[in-house]
């Protein structure tokens, strides 16, 4: 049995270590006190929200973040869905569906548009499952960064 809610402050220590594993899958360098230094900043400062699965244990084994933007073309809210990754030990079981059905449900409470992400083209997990979850690929638009 798995429970998704929204997570606490106290929950920070499970999180970042959750949080430390997704960053490591994409080429990151392994950093826990600074995943924990950074999700305390995104709670104090109400820039994020974050959801988490929680097994019967209690452990947690999942996690959603999401940060809020505006589309000015449609006048409202819009979230980016940055953040989503499950412990390999409980991958399959359809944890991922029931934290981005818990970020859609963000999305209505909160008046939202929608809800954005973008994954690398080499998650071939995330690249499977977002379509199945009712995302669509955006092949209109062209997508660019700039880094520091």
């Amino acid at each position: 049995m798995i429970t998704i809610r929204k997570a606490l402050i106290s929950d920070v220590d499970s999180v970042a270590e959750l949080f430390d594993a997704y960053r490591v899958f994409y080429q990151k360098q392994s950093d826990v006190i600074a995943a924990q230094d950074f999700l305390i900043q995104r709670f104090q400062n109400q820039e994020s929200e974050i959801f988490v699965a929680q097994a019967a244990n209690k452990i947690l084994v999942g996690f959603v973040q999401l940060y809020p933007l505006f589309s000015s073309t449609r006048m409202k809210r819009l979230w980016l869905l940055n953040d989503l990754f499950v412990s390999p030990d409980y991958r399959g079981k359809g944890i991922s569906l029931q934290l981005i059905d818990k970020a859609k449900e963000l999305a209505r409470e909160t008046n939202a548009c929608g809800l954005m992400l973008e994954t690398a083209k080499t998650n071939m997990i995330g690249n499977n499952l977002y379509p199945h979850a009712g995302f669509e690929l955006d092949s209109d638009h062209n997508f660019y960064s700039w880094d520091i």
